[in-house]
């Protein structure tokens, strides 16, 4: 599993248009996206702000091309990028691996 988060201004389209991106790279087998709402410590500030939620359901072999496209795409000069291994069925195993 890969996180990400974007811009809460992007709408629905530009979301759709970035995670269809992933998919058609090869690079996930699905991409959930979702609004959020953040606060963090941003350059000394306290922010709070509107985000969209990204998970990335990738496989291992992928997940270093992955985080390579999210970041030379992303339009945050730091963008969250969080991994972590996930257990499942092995029929979903199967389908993340593609």
């Amino acid at each position: 599993m890969v996180q990400t988060t974007l811009p809460g201004e992007l709408n629905e389209a530009e979301m759709g248009i970035w995670c269809q991106s992933i998919i058609d790279s090869n690079l996930a087998a699905c991409v959930d996206m979702k609004r959020t709402n953040s606060v963090f410590r941003w350059e000394g500030k306290i922010q709070n702000s509107p985000e969209w939620d990204v998970q990335i359901k990738t496989s291992e072999a992928k997940k270093s091309q992955l985080i390579t496209k999210i970041k030379s795409e992303h339009p945050y000069d730091v963008p969250q990028i969080i991994c972590w291994p996930v257990e499942s069925s092995k029929e979903y195993y199967d389908w993340i691996q593609g």
